[in-house]
């Protein structure tokens, strides 16, 4: 039996288009499930319903499964297996946007660099998470003490960095006499395009400043809003799509059948009309970044640490609580929508419906545990920056100050029934040295306010602020989550 997605005989159509027409006019680092369900996906859309012949050089930097997975795609000529769950069908694609795959375990750091300095390359797109640009949380500037980027800087031919790849290939062009390209971040990072720029501008400074200045004003580096739920692909994942497509694909990813792709229209060397199969191209992708953090990701932690809390595994769960859909509901258009200022004409109450329809959806197993991790880095965003908004215009945000308290609770490691929490989290031996030493929750609400990069120091001294979140705690406390939730909406 022939199991290769290429030539088996499989009744869910491969691509229409002849894709020996592809040129790879796009490189792109970091060919992970996000970018095969997202970016990968609207070019695919495009070719099937244009003449476009914008095809992707796929390029994966780390080893072990990075590699594998190149090796997978090019052992099924490039083709790979998108399934759309949605509450009640799965719909397959089998997408046809790659050209090449390149990894330097088999190819080389040459292959690459020559690949992005190619003339015919006119963007190099990145999915490599935030981790991935290198730059000091901090600052925001370049971190120039991280390892990938010291050995690019005394060894440039040959980086470990995406950012080291990028500089190298830029560094190329320019002694060729080709244009630059657009840097064209498509990573989940507020303001992405400003902090590709800040990398690639602190690392081509450090090898030549002449090289820097050529960059700033040859290169663009747009700023994207990407939204779609992509889920890591598990054994039993890729078992059910294989099942339902006929032969197996270890390049299959499965994701919710919403996408959403915001883009700043500022590329130098060309463009394909992503429009066309979906994507919205504006002046400013800002107000549409702070719409998603706020709403979505924002409604995100508010279930994931009250439906842990509340003993739901993942946030479809939360969500056949009706108590926590009206809250998700009331949060996203009470408290969240009036911090935002939209362009003419946005529906966010429209939004606000399709993100709980999002949420509601079972075939997304997206636990409430992997939303809850990292919650330092995502409530000054989420949740804090929208209370000191309602905090200057004396409004209410009991909503938002239960989201805080969950956080709170959530973090003490310990869950309603007396279970150890696995809290992942850069702070979490902080969190753990505030437990041992603050027994109540007035006391550890107290501690925890103290972290003053997660609160600053306005909120840790504001007495509204204080009194609202110690209340919800005391409530997450004597009542628990499910109490807590349902008490909102009375």
């Amino acid at each position: 039996m022939d199991n290769n997605l290429a030539t088996a005989q499989i009744s869910t159509p491969r691509p229409r288009r002849d894709r020996s027409r592809l040129v790879s006019r796009i490189v792109h680092l970091g060919c992970g499930a996000f970018h095969r369900a997202h970016q990968a996906l609207y070019t695919h859309h495009l070719l099937e319903s244009s003449d476009s012949d914008w095809g992707i050089c796929e390029v994966n930097l780390m080893p072990g499964n990075d590699a594998t997975l190149i090796q997978n795609l090019k052992a099924q000529d490039l083709l790979y297996t998108v399934a759309e769950r949605g509450a009640q069908t799965t719909e397959l694609k089998i997408i046809g946007s790659m050209k090449e795959a390149l990894h330097p375990e088999f190819d080389g750091c040459e292959a690459i660099i020559h690949a992005m300095a190619r003339p015919e390359t006119a963007i190099v797109s990145l999915t490599i998470t935030e981790k991935g640009y290198c730059t000091d949380a901090a600052s925001g500037e370049l971190d120039l003490n991280h390892p990938f980027i010291q050995h690019d800087i005394a060894h440039p031919q040959s980086p470990k960095s995406a950012i080291g790849y990028i500089v190298e290939a830029l560094a190329l062009r320019r002694q060729q006499g080709l244009n630059a390209f657009t840097v064209l971040s498509c990573d989940n990072v507020r303001e992405n395009g400003h902090v590709a720029k800040t990398a690639v501008l602190g690392l081509a400074a450090e090898r030549d400043p002449h090289l820097a200045e050529w960059i700033a004003e040859q290169a663009t580096f747009p700023c994207t809003m990407v939204d779609r739920i992509v889920p890591a692909a598990t054994e039993e994942t890729l078992g059910q799509i294989a099942e339902q497509l006929g032969v197996y694909d270890p390049c299959a990813i499965a994701c919710e059948p919403f996408r959403q792709w915001v883009i700043e229209d500022n590329f130098v060397n060309g463009r394909p009309d992503w429009d066309l199969a979906g994507a919205q191209f504006v002046e400013d992708v800002v107000p549409f970044e702070m719409m998603k953090l706020r709403m979505l990701n924002g409604s995100h932690s508010f279930l994931a640490y009250l439906g842990y809390l509340g003993g739901y595994e993942t946030i479809a769960d939360t969500m056949t609580n009706p108590a926590y859909r009206n809250a998700a509901l009331a949060l996203m258009l009470d408290e969240q929508a009036p911090t935002l200022s939209m362009p003419e004409g946005t529906d966010l109450a429209g939004y606000a419906e399709l993100l709980i329809a999002r949420f509601t959806n079972p075939a997304l197993k997206h636990r409430t545990w992997q939303i809850a991790m990292d919650g330092s880095q995502k409530l000054p965003q989420r949740l804090l920056d929208p209370i000191r908004l309602h905090l200057a215009r004396g409004e209410d945000y009991r909503h938002l100050a239960l989201g805080v308290a969950a956080w709170m609770r959530y973090v003490s490691g310990v869950d309603e029934k007396n279970n150890p929490i696995d809290v992942v989290d850069p702070l979490a031996a902080r969190y753990q040295a505030i437990n041992q030493q603050y027994l109540s929750p007035e006391e550890r609400v107290r501690a925890l306010l103290t972290i003053d990069t997660i609160f600053g120091t306005d909120l840790s001294d504001n007495t509204d602020f204080i009194k609202r979140v110690t209340a919800a705690c005391q409530q997450l406390h004597s009542v628990g989550a499910r109490a807590a939730v349902a008490a909102l909406n009375h």
